[in-house]
């Protein structure tokens, strides 16, 4: 069975940067859709971004675009999240999440995604 773990989450100043990574074991990430999601206290979890399987296509949210990029290391079967110029609003707990039975992001919603890492805290204040 597929399981995700994620870390690399620490407490930044704003414009820092941080890379998140989130490490497979039981299957193989690059046969799945992968995702980043976010959720900050009082707020619903949102999608940050997302990595077809196949040709590795990528898609992210307004508020990270141009900031965050999403990368993949097949050999180490990880899936990483590169965030730079953070600011006070990305705090949030991070969670790296597989749909198991798509291979593209197009048009993927929250609940199509079925296994899930238990998150790691990102944290950016002065």
């Amino acid at each position: 069975q597929l399981q995700l773990v994620e870390s690399g989450g620490e407490m930044v100043q704003p414009g820092a940067s941080l890379r998140l990574s989130c490490a497979g074991s039981g299957s193989n990430l690059d046969w799945f859709a992968t995702a980043w999601f976010r959720q900050a206290p009082g707020k619903e979890r949102e999608k940050v971004g997302c990595v077809s399987a196949n040709d590795g296509s990528r898609s992210y949210s307004d508020p990270v675009k141009g900031r965050f990029a999403i990368s993949r290391d097949l050999a180490k079967n990880a899936v990483y999240l590169q965030m730079n110029n953070l600011r006070p609003d990305d705090t949030a707990v991070y969670f790296c999440a597989v749909a198991s039975t798509y291979s593209y992001c197009a048009g993927l919603t929250i609940d199509l995604f079925d296994y899930w890492g238990r998150g790691t805290q990102v944290t950016v204040s002065s």
